[in-house]
């Protein structure tokens, strides 16, 4: 068995969400911020058989794109370390990252 945890942008989360559970996939959701952005994420742990982490990394991969934004926030950078970053700035957003662990033991009670 393997633990799957994504961390996907908030704009993303409830459509995968909706996604694996209609696949019949078990998920817990969870709020989480991005420390680079200090925006919104979401991180999923689904809990799946071996046979099916490849479904569930291309449903993350089809559900969850990844786009442009135009940040006009300082940069925490700018502040604390005198790296001057003009404003505003395109930077890509979404996609997920995704974390495959193997789970030594599972119970449900």
């Amino acid at each position: 068995m393997k633990l799957v945890i994504a961390i996907v942008n908030d704009e993303d989360a409830l459509d995968l969400l909706d996604e694996l559970t209609d696949k019949e996939f078990r998920v817990t959701k969870l709020a989480s911020t991005g420390g680079f952005l200090r925006s919104g994420n979401t991180t999923m742990m689904i809990g799946v058989e071996n046979e099916k982490v490849q479904e569930v990394l291309t449903i993350i991969e089809e559900t969850c794109k990844t786009r442009h934004q135009i940040v006009s926030n300082p940069s925490p950078l700018s502040t604390t370390t005198g790296v001057y970053v003009p404003y505003p700035v395109d930077i890509e957003v979404g996609g997920a990252t995704v974390f495959v662990v193997d789970v030594e033991n599972f119970v449900r009670v």
